[in-house]
């Protein structure tokens, strides 16, 4: 994936959340584009925490990303 392409995931309108599929077999939830910061090789992602009113950060290489899909809503 390119830095391009994730940039134009998270623009669109209306935004639908996404799961991160990389090559380590690990996932990432997307739940709100302004949770991502895209960078050239990384990506932050702010990822939430119940306990804490402050997102942790963790960065993903871009490289990895192997797939990017609807994240299935929790009611479905």
């Amino acid at each position: 994936m390119k830095p391009e392409e994730l940039i134009e995931l998270l623009s669109e309108q209306p935004f639908v959340p996404r799961l991160i599929h990389m090559s380590n077999g690990r996932t990432h939830e997307l739940r709100h584009p302004e949770m991502a910061i895209v960078g050239e090789e990384v990506v932050a992602l702010g990822i939430a925490q119940e306990e804490s009113e402050h997102p942790r950060i963790r960065l993903i290489s871009i490289s990895h990303i192997n797939e990017v899909e609807h994240l299935a809503s929790k009611s479905a």
